[in-house]
């Protein structure tokens, strides 16, 4: 008989097994249909206007060009669009990550020193008010013409945002935890990586959010001035040929890059915030 119950709850767990896949991929099928659906319509809608409005105004292929002269241009030239995109990521990513180190730690040191916070928000204040597009001919003429410019000034532009939030975040604890924290005798080391750090990562990830589309546009940046790679150098040159098509398909791959890095980014952060509340599926 015990056998018979046993062998009867190994075939119920095994019938569950599928119908639990099944969920899952109906979720993601679901989660694909509600997150691009309605914004590829939109897009779908804009292009036949736009395709349509050139064409019934005759508009100059030098002025507007219509989006099936884009899309031959990019389908064309793939691969030339691809190694300028797969540059400007590089750059990108690496700016990222750099102003995204600097401003963890410089967050990290404010939040627990006031003097630090005093001393150093004033200068981070003044990086961040300072037009990127007249740093960048400096960094041209300090560091050359290759990649590190470019990683400098995407690094420049990510890093307050990161900061800002790394200190809100660092600041924004639950005072009951702090205080029983703090009754238990655990050091400033302890309650940064169990309490302060734990608690600013919703904060960090949205600041990420909004620094690595940035660093794209600083990369970009900095092509304008460095020269010769780079989708941003494909845009002036274009610009001065007067070719659009070639600058259109250089910016639907720049919207296409960032798209894709937040997505990324967006993964991760569900991976990473799983236990908080706003990832909890109810």
């Amino acid at each position: 008989m015990a056998r018979l119950m046993e062998d009867k709850t190994s075939s119920n767990k095994l019938e569950t097994i599928p119908e639990a896949v099944s969920n899952k991929d109906n979720s993601v099928f679901r989660t694909i249909i509600l997150y691009l659906v309605p914004p590829g319509i939109v897009i779908l809608i804009l292009t036949v206007f736009w395709e349509a409005w050139v064409r019934i105004k005759d508009v100059p292929i030098y002025l507007f060009p219509t989006p099936s002269a884009v899309l031959d241009r990019l389908v064309s030239d793939i691969g030339f669009f691809g190694i300028h995109a797969g540059i400007t990521v590089i750059e990108a990513d690496g700016g990222f990550i750099l102003g995204s180190s600097i401003a963890l730690v410089l967050g990290i040191l404010m939040a627990h020193s006031g003097v630090a916070e005093r001393t150093l928000f004033p200068i981070a204040l003044l990086i961040k008010v300072t037009p990127i597009v007249a740093v960048a001919p400096l960094f041209v003429i300090w560091f050359g013409f290759g990649a590190v410019p470019k990683i400098l000034i995407a690094a420049l532009i990510t890093f307050f945002p990161v900061m800002v939030n790394t200190l809100i975040g660092l600041k924004s604890v639950n005072p009951g935890a702090l205080d029983y924290l703090i009754a238990l005798d655990a050091s400033d080391q302890e309650i940064l990586m169990k309490l302060r750090f734990p608690s600013a990562l919703p904060y960090i990830f949205a600041a990420f959010r909004i620094a690595l589309p940035l660093s794209v546009i600083g990369a970009v940046v900095g092509e304008w001035f460095t020269g010769d790679r780079g989708l941003g150098s494909v845009i002036i040159v274009a610009h001065n040929n007067i070719d659009m098509p070639t600058l259109f398909s250089a910016v639907i791959t720049l919207a296409v890059i960032g798209v894709s890095l937040t997505v990324a980014l967006s993964y991760l952060e569900k991976k990473v915030l799983f236990w908080h509340d706003a990832y909890i599926v109810s």
